[in-house]
């Protein structure tokens, strides 16, 4: 199965498009009209405004009663792009600096191609997602009935890696990315005359104790073969001056993790280390622990689904089916915690092409990807729902 290439280059004229005219958030009235039109085009069954700015099209062929859940995200973010071509950003202070331009063009282009064909017997919906960089926009849908308003049977996604060549697919059951949760400690002493130390609880020394103790959480807490975490503090702020020792210090910080089980170990460990230390010098706290993204964990079974279907597009020497697992974090973590489903990555390009980091403002999707994406999952509808 190939593409016609008249529908690379529409793929490729909507991603241009998208990334022109890049929208935040939740806040997606432009790029959320221009996605469903298309689809709407094609002949497909449109819902829109599902956890606020969120799209679910739906196309049927066959009796089948089988379906699977396709999603690409649609949110860019607050960046001033710095790329001087053509298509760079119009919005000033907005750009698609993670591809998710590319990632909703590749939809649209599979959405297209199996429009016209229906080579499958069953249901295809294809999501299409607002704020995932904040981590909120997958748990709207999944708030607004996306799984009871439509019986999705396994649902998948698709991200671009820049640094992998094109035409590479990495993916791994169980744990791909990890959870992304920041944790604020406010510490209340008792401040003063820095000549006067003895007449106050300084929570300067108290908060320094907490940031030694919580490097113990990882070494002294989980499993050091079975546990990867990362807990690291990154502010530390006072309301104190030069000859005041402060009142109160607030540290803030982030911790990964790659299961539910860690994390709730992280937090417990964490509380309980801020709680012994405050009490014992006299101190006052407060902890605030908020999770932005949980940790991706792929279903074995869809795994397997999915590294057959990327065989047939990519080739099996350009698929790694146990990559290893990566820090970053995908709010589409939170529908994998509702429905079986895989996460994976396909090569953005390495170098001058495709291989600018993600979140720079000199970013841009590789648009030589785009084939890729649209026939991967295609192949998956074709192989799924036969």
């Amino acid at each position: 199965m190939s593409l016609d290439p008249q529908l690379i280059k529409q793929m490729t004229q909507w991603r241009r498009h998208m990334h022109s005219f890049p929208e935040c958030g939740f806040d997606l009235p432009l790029t959320a009209d221009f996605i469903a039109e298309k689809l709407e085009s094609f002949g497909l069954e449109v819902i829109r405004n599902i956890g606020k700015q969120g799209i679910v099209a739906v196309l049927r062929s066959g009796d089948g009663q089988k379906s699977i859940g396709l999603r690409a995200d649609m949110d860019a973010l607050f960046i001033n792009e710095e790329n001087t071509f053509a298509h760079c950003s119009k919005h000033q202070g907005q750009m698609h600096a993670c591809g998710h331009d590319g990632h909703s063009a590749m939809l649209l282009g599979a959405a297209s191609y199996l429009a016209q064909t229906k080579d499958f017997n069953g249901t295809v919906y294809f999501i299409f997602q607002p704020d995932e960089e904040h981590g909120e926009g997958a748990q709207a849908m999944i708030d607004d009935g996306l799984f009871e308003r439509f019986k999705i049977d396994a649902v998948y996604g698709l991200h671009n890696m820049p640094g992998l060549a094109e035409g590479k697919y990495i993916v791994r059951p169980g744990s791909l990315m990890a959870s992304e949760t920041s944790f604020e400690i406010v510490v209340n002493g008792i401040g003063g005359h820095a000549a006067m130390p003895h007449k106050g609880v300084d929570p300067i020394v108290v908060g320094s104790q907490i940031i030694l103790g919580l490097q113990t959480i990882v070494s002294r807490n989980l499993n050091a073969i079975e546990e990867t975490a990362v807990v690291s503090a990154t502010e530390f702020l006072t309301n104190g001056t030069v000859n005041v020792i402060p009142s109160q210090v607030t540290i803030k910080g982030d911790c990964r993790c790659f299961s539910e089980a860690s994390l709730a170990k992280i937090e417990e460990s964490m509380e309980r280390i801020v709680s012994g230390i405050c009490h014992a010098a006299g101190a006052e706290y407060e902890f605030t622990f908020t999770n932005a993204f949980y940790p991706t964990v792929n279903n074995p079974i869809q795994t397997e689904h999915a590294i057959a279907a990327a065989n047939k597009v990519f080739g099996k020497d350009n698929v790694d089916p146990d990559c290893l697992p990566l820090t970053i974090s995908e709010d589409f973590s939170s529908m994998l915690r509702v429905k079986p489903g895989c996460y994976a990555l396909i090569g953005n390009g390495v170098e001058s092409v495709g291989g600018c980091a993600l979140h720079n403002p000199n970013y841009d999707f590789n648009d030589n990807i785009l084939g890729y994406g649209a026939q991967y999952w295609v192949q998956l509808v074709t192989d799924q729902l036969t």
